[in-house]
């Protein structure tokens, strides 16, 4: 039965795990994808125990909040309801980043040193000789 109430943190799309770690500041931690547009991958922890019967894995689950501090997770047709003190949100935004800002090829002066100093490096005697430059 749905809440009249409840607001949707977050939806995953596909799996999810569900660690536990019951002496651990953080007691459940739900990793996945996110549903939306660009799906990003998310991490969902709790302060609070997680619920005895969650099982490790989940498929295309929810997050609702109700009320503070009452959280439920929906997947498969079943749903678990826990108290946790708060939630923490970490989202990987490497991907947006390195679309955002292109990486730049370094110089081919660079290039040719670094590509100088690695065959030196290969040798005994190339090893001396970066050692007295240095």
């Amino acid at each position: 039965m749905a809440d009249q109430q409840a607001a949707t943190v977050v939806s995953f799309r596909g799996a999810v795990t569900c660690a536990r770690a019951p002496h651990g500041p953080l007691g459940l931690t739900l990793t996945g994808r996110t549903a939306g547009q660009p799906g990003e991958d998310l991490q969902l922890a709790f302060a609070g125990t997680a619920p005895a019967d969650l099982p490790e894995r989940l498929e295309d689950a929810r997050v609702e909040s109700s009320a503070p501090g009452t959280w439920r997770i929906t997947a498969g047709g079943r749903e678990w309801r826990f108290s946790a003190r708060s939630m923490h949100v970490h989202r990987d935004l490497a991907e947006a980043f390195y679309r955002a800002i292109p990486g730049r090829p370094a110089p081919l002066r660079r290039r040719l040193a670094f590509g100088a100093m690695l065959a030196l490096a290969r040798s005994r005697v190339g090893l001396a000789l970066l050692r007295a430059l240095r």
